[in-house]
């Protein structure tokens, strides 16, 4: 089941975003640290009601955040479509020991659906570039590549921002 999250469990979900951190700096992945994600970015996640968790059996197993917030960091993008109707994906995890069941998959097509549902005209999200399983994820399920931004907190490497328009 996929639901919003609750402030009681931000604990548990910055407990999976920290395994996934780890479970990527052993593949050589720097992504995620201490600075993000952050529990105050949890925190307005919930506020704004756009944290959503994949529950099974009283378990949080993964996360999605699903935004209308367009980051300053998008601005320079050329995207697919205008902007002011999108929905913008943020901090998508999955328990490292539940990875590889299709649990990504299943939040990333709740996100389309419900960005369809509520007549957005596309996704947008942003991906490591050191992150090349993620990117095949991304354009395997038809997002384009359209630019790089940087967040120089997370990494000297760029980010590769996607579009999916519906």
């Amino acid at each position: 089941m996929i639901r919003r999250a609750k402030i009681s469990e931000i604990p548990d979900i910055l407990s999976i975003t920290r395994l996934c951190a780890l479970k990527m700096e052993q593949n050589g992945i720097y992504q995620w640290n201490e600075h993000y994600p952050s529990q105050a970015a949890f925190l307005k996640d919930v506020e704004r009601e756009e944290l959503y968790v994949l529950e099974e059996t009283d378990s949080i197993l993964g996360t999605i955040v699903i935004s209308t917030y367009m980051d300053e960091e998008y601005k320079p993008i050329q995207w697919l479509t205008p902007n002011g109707n999108s929905t913008y994906i943020h901090r998508l995890s999955v328990h490292p020991e539940h990875q590889g069941k299709g649990l990504a998959q299943q939040l990333m097509d709740f996100a389309e659906a419900y960005s369809k549902k509520h007549h957005f005209v596309s996704v947008r999200l942003d991906t490591f570039s050191q992150n090349h399983r993620n990117q095949r994820f991304y354009e395997q399920r038809g997002y384009q590549k359209l630019g790089d931004i940087f967040f120089p907190k997370q990494s000297e490497h760029p980010f590769h921002c996607y579009e999916l328009v519906l």
